[in-house]
């Protein structure tokens, strides 16, 4: 069955050097980075595979043109909806707007927009494989390590992100955490789970943005092979609410990233 509208079905990274990039992520979570670039093909575009042989992502290639367009290396999710033809029309009424118009593809639809803060997510309406029409994404998965295990939103204006994403892609928020001088942590609830979190943009972030942890099977491990391959952690090891532990870090591209796991040590 395909995943409810607003759920999270693939991740992709933007990158300028997809080679390093592979070098860094296979070794710190496990991921293999396949494809080359098609002769004719104006995109280069990779695939991210699991160790159980799921894909959990995408890797595009940033040329100079994308990059002389305000690109930069980073992570962007995709977010499901039951007809992009009629999402993106009733995102630009809200305030949001369309980035890149409409594309379709053999796995569905898709178009990347902005949120009324002006923050970018993909939006996609998305098609089963040839023969399994019960198929759904699983790249987001809460407890399996190489899935993206939460997603975080820094909204520049926090009331007004929950507000256009209940909207449109049917959050809840039912719970939150408070955080003092930093505000509440309010708890995404979609489909029965919680799968991420909003708050309020911290004044160090520098514009907002989606933020996607990724699960390890051991934080401490990955930690120090993020340090090994030229990573920067800028937080953590940061104990969580439920036992794991989290960093905040840039990969050697220039991609901000987060990972997720249990401490074993």
């Amino acid at each position: 069955m395909t995943k409810p509208a607003g759920s999270f079905i693939w991740y992709e990274l933007m990158t300028t050097d997809p080679v390093g990039a592979a070098a860094f992520y296979e070794p710190v979570v496990g991921w293999k980075i396949v494809g080359q670039p098609e002769p004719d093909v104006p995109v280069d575009y990779r695939h991210i595979v699991r160790a159980d042989g799921g894909h959990n992502g995408g890797v595009l290639v940033l040329t100079e043109a994308m990059l002389a367009g305000g690109a930069r290396p980073g992570w962007l999710g995709y977010l499901h909806v039951a007809d992009l033809d009629a999402a993106l029309p009733a995102i630009e009424a809200d305030g949001g707007k369309v980035l890149m118009p409409k594309m379709t593809i053999p796995e569905g639809s898709f178009a990347l927009v902005t949120d009324p803060q002006g923050v970018p997510v993909y939006v996609m309406t998305s098609v089963p494989p040839p023969g399994k029409p019960d198929a759904a994404s699983d790249a987001y998965d809460y407890k399996t390590p190489q899935h993206v295990s939460w997603n975080e939103l820094y909204a520049p204006d926090l009331d007004a992100a929950k507000a256009f994403y209940a909207r449109h892609f049917n959050f809840e928020f039912n719970s939150s955490l408070p955080m003092g001088p930093m505000g509440d942590y309010c708890f995404i609830d979609h489909g029965g789970e919680t799968i991420g979190a909003m708050m309020q943009k911290p004044e160090q972030v520098p514009v907002g943005m989606w933020n996607h942890y990724i699960r390890v099977a051991d934080i401490d491990v990955a930690t120090a092979t993020v340090k090994e391959l030229g990573g920067q952690v800028f937080n953590g090891p940061m104990e969580v609410p439920g036992g794991d532990w989290v960093i905040n870090g840039m990969d050697p591209q220039g991609a901000p990233f987060s990972l997720v796991g249990a401490r074993k040590g």
